[in-house]
C-alpha cells in the first residue's frame, strides 16, 4: 500500500505576529541542581500547551542518553504524554537518533503518535548517538558504532518502507506491518487517504545536509552547538535539494539556543551556568545544571574560558528586545526558513518565561 506523501502544509508553518518565519520549540527537559527530573517534565508540558496558546508552529524533543541534566531521553514516551494536553500545535522529534533503534520499533512509536494526534506529528531523524561511546554501546548491543551511522541512508529507506507499509513482494518484510500503520487522513472534499508523520533529516555537518536534499525532504541544523557550519551546510542542502512528493522547494529550519528574560544580567548568569554545565559535558563529567551562583563562583581554567567564550557567542541573550533582534539578524544571514529555539537555563521557570518574553517581543497572538 503506497501512502500519499505529507502535505507541505505539515511542514511549512505560517509565520505569527510580526516574526519574519515560524518560530518553533526545541525542549531538553534540562533538569537542574536541587530540582528532579519530574519537575523538569512538568514543565516541558507546560511549555508545550503555552506554546501552543502563544501560537509557536511546532514544539520538538531531543533524545540524548546518560546526561543527569537532561530528561527526553524518550521523545515518544513524551510526545503521547504532549498529545493529551495540545491540540493544534505540531509535536515531534529533534530528533530520535535513528541508529540507536531498530526501524521497525521508530515506526510502530510514529505510528502510534500519529494515531492519537492525526496531522500533527514529525518524525525528526539523526544519525549522532547522542551521547558517549560507551553509552552508545550499549544503547545499539555493538562495540562498532560507525557501522550505524555509515548505514543511515539504507535505515531511512527501510523506515520510510514501514512507515509506509509498502514493502515490495518479495522483499524479507513484505509480510510485516508497523502497526498502527498509515492513517486514514480526510481532504477537505472529504476523500480519505493513509498518511504518515513527515520525516526530517536533522544534522550539524555536511552528511545529512546532502542527503535531505537528494531525497528532497525538510532538514534541521543544529545551529545552537554547530555554528561555524550551519551557512556551508544549509547551501549545501539548497544545492543539492532536488524536488520530491514531499517538497517542491527546501525548507530549513535551524536550531538556535535562545534566552530571554526580564533583566539582562539574569541572563548572562542563567547562560555563563548552562555554559559551564557543557564544559563538564564535554569534559566527562555530565551532571545537572548548575546554579548561577555556582556558575560565578567556578574557577574556570584558560582552556575553560575560551570554551565558554566561544560557546556564548552563539547564544543569543538577553532582554526581549535583544533577543528579537539577535534572531532577525541570523535568521537574515542564514535565510532559514523557520527557527526552533532551545531555552538552557537552571529553572524551568526561567525557561518557561524565556518563550513567553520572546512570543511577546514578537506580538505572536494569544490564542
Amino acid at each position: 500500500m503506497a501512502t500519499n506523501p505529507p502535505p507541505e502544509d505539515d511542514i511549512r508553518g505560517t509565520p505569527k505576529g510580526t516574526a519574519p518565519v515560524p518560530l518553533s520549540v526545541l525542549d531538553l527537559a534540562t533538569v537542574g541542581a536541587g530540582t528532579t527530573a519530574t519537575e523538569a517534565l512538568r514543565t516541558s508540558v507546560r511549555i508545550a500547551t503555552d506554546a501552543e496558546k502563544r501560537g509557536y508552529h511546532r514544539y520538538w524533543v531531543a533524545e540524548h542518553h546518560s546526561m543527569p541534566g537532561v530528561a527526553s531521553t524518550s521523545p515518544a514516551v513524551i510526545l503521547a504524554r504532549l498529545t493529551a494536553h495540545t491540540t493544534t500545535i505540531r509535536l515531534g522529534s529533534g530528533g530520535v537518533m535513528l541508529p540507536n533503534h531498530a526501524p521497525l520499533v521508530i515506526a510502530e512509536q510514529f505510528g502510534t503518535l500519529e494515531a492519537l494526534a492525526p496531522g500533527r506529528i514529525d518524525l525528526g531523524l539523526g544519525r549522532a548517538p547522542g551521547t558517549d561511546g560507551a553509552t552508545a554501546a550499549a544503547l545499539r548491543r555493538t562495540e562498532r558504532l560507525n557501522e550505524g551511522a555509515d548505514d543511515f541512508p539504507q535505515q531511512l529507506a527501510e523506515l520510510t518502507r514501514f512507515l509506509d507499509d509498502d514493502f515490495p513482494d518479495g522483499h524479507p518484510y513484505a509480510r510485516i506491518h508497523a502497526v498502527p500503520g498509515p492513517v486514514q487522513a480526510t481532504s477537505p472534499g472529504g476523500t480519505q487517504s493513509p498518511h504518515r508523520p513527515p520525516i526530517w533529516l536533522l544534522g550539524s555537518s555536511g552528511f545529512s545536509a546532502r542527503l535531505a536534499g537528494m531525497l528532497g525532504l525538510p532538514f534541521a541544523f543544529a545551529h545552537h552547538f554547530s555554528a561555524q557550519n550551519t551557512i556551508p551546510a544549509l547551501d549545501l542542502y539548497r544545492e543539492t535539494f532536488r524536488p520530491s512528493a514531499v517538497l517542491d522547494a527546501p525548507y530549513a529550519l535551524i536550531g538556535v539556543s535562545a534566552l530571554a528574560t526580564d533583566d539582562e544580567r539574569e541572563a548572562r548568569r542563567q547562560v555563563l551556568a548552562a555554559a559551564l554545565n557543557m564544559v563538564r559535558l564535554r569534559t566527562g563529567r555530565p551532571g545537572l545544571v548548575p546554579t548561577p551562583e555556582e556558575a560565578e563562583a567556578y574557577e574556570f581554567s584558560p582552556m575553560e574560558r575560551d570554551f565558554i567564550d566561544s560557546w556564548n557567542a552563539n547564544v543569543i541573550h538577553g532582554t526581549p528586545d535583544q533577543v528579537r533582534a539577535g534572531l532577525d539578524d541570523l535568521q537574515k544571514r542564514t535565510g532559514a526558513d523557520e527557527l526552533m529555539l532551545t531555552a538552557n537555563a537552571h529553572t524551568g521557570e526561567i525557561r518557561h518565561r524565556s518563550y513567553e518574553l520572546i512570543a511577546d517581543a514578537y506580538d505572536l497572538p494569544r490564542l
